[in-house]
C-alpha cells in the first residue's frame, strides 16, 4: 500500500548573509501512513521545523521531493493544514471569523459554513467564545482556535510546529490531550514537532516507530482505547465563557 505522505531524500541548505552554507536537513526519507500520528523529535536546530515547512510547501527543498497521495508537493495547498508555535490568528476577526476563514475562501454557503464552524469550535471546547477576539483569549485558547481553523479546511495532513512551546506546563498537558482526542475523531494524518521533552514521551506512552542515524527520529503514539482520551469538555476551566 502506498504511503499517504512520502519524503524522499529531502536535503535543505541555507546560505547566511556572509555566504556560508548551513545544512539544515540531510537526505531525510520518511513514509507516513494514512491516519498516522508522527512526531519528529530532536535537539533544537536539527531541522524539525524545516521539514514541516517543506511538507507544507512553504519552502522548496534544495534536493529531494515530497509526495502526498503520490503527487509531488510544489507549494502550499488546502490539503495541508498548519498550526504554528506562535499565535497566528487574525486579530481583527472573532473566534468564529478565524475558524470560518478557510471555508469562506472556498466559497461554502453561509449556512453550511456556520454549521461547520460551530462544529469545530465545540470540538476544541470553545463553545460560548464565538464572538471573542484573540486578545480576549488565553494562550491555550488561541491555539485551540488555530487547531479548529486548520481542521475546518478538512486537510488531508495536519502539520504542527511546536504548537504548545509557548504554553505553561498545565495548559500544555491539556492541549496534548486535546490533540490526541481530535486525532481519534478526525481523518487527518498528523505530522508534528510536538516536543523534545523525554518525560512527555514517557508519560504519553509514545513508542519508537523507527530510529534513524540522522538527528531526526520519527515516533508514533501508541494505540490506546478511545475512552482514555479526554474530550475538551472534561477541561472545565477552558470551557466557561467569560
Amino acid at each position: 500500500m502506498q504511503a499517504k505522505l512520502q519524503l524522499r531524500d529531502i536535503t535543505m541548505t541555507f546560505r547566511t548573509r556572509r555566504g556560508d552554507e548551513v545544512l539544515a536537513v540531510d537526505a531525510m526519507s520518511l513514509d507516513v501512513a494514512d491516519r498516522e500520528f508522527i512526531s519528529i523529535v530532536g535537539p533544537s536546530g536539527c531541522g524539525k521545523s524545516t521539514v514541516l515547512r517543506v511538507i507544507a510547501g512553504l519552502v522548496r527543498p534544495t534536493s529531494g521531493e515530497v509526495l502526498l497521495d503520490g503527487r509531488q508537493i510544489t507549494g502550499p495547498g488546502a490539503d495541508r493544514g498548519m498550526v504554528f508555535q506562535s499565535y497566528t490568528l487574525f486579530p481583527w476577526l472573532t473566534v468564529q471569523g478565524n475558524v470560518e476563514y478557510g471555508p469562506k475562501l472556498k466559497g461554502l454557503p453561509a449556512a453550511e459554513r456556520s454549521e461547520l464552524t460551530q462544529e469545530y469550535i465545540e470540538l476544541v471546547g470553545l463553545k460560548g467564545f464565538e464572538r471573542s477576539y484573540p486578545k480576549e483569549l488565553s494562550g491555550g485558547m488561541m491555539q485551540r482556535v488555530a487547531i479548529a481553523r486548520a481542521l475546518a479546511n478538512d486537510p488531508e495532513v495536519l502539520l504542527m510546529d511546536e504548537p504548545f512551546g509557548a504554553l505553561d506546563a498545565q495548559t500544555r498537558e491539556v492541549m496534548h490531550d486535546l490533540i490526541q482526542y481530535v486525532f481519534h475523531l478526525e481523518k487527518s494524518t498528523i505530522a508534528a514537532d510536538m516536543t523534545t521533552d523525554p518525560q512527555f514521551i514517557e508519560r504519553k506512552r509514545l513508542v519508537l516507530d523507527s530510529i534513524k542515524e540522522e538527528s531526526l527520529k520519527a515516533i508514533n503514539i501508541e494505540s490506546r482505547p478511545e475512552e482514555e482520551y479526554k474530550s475538551p469538555a472534561q477541561h472545565a476551566p477552558f470551557n466557561k465563557p467569560k
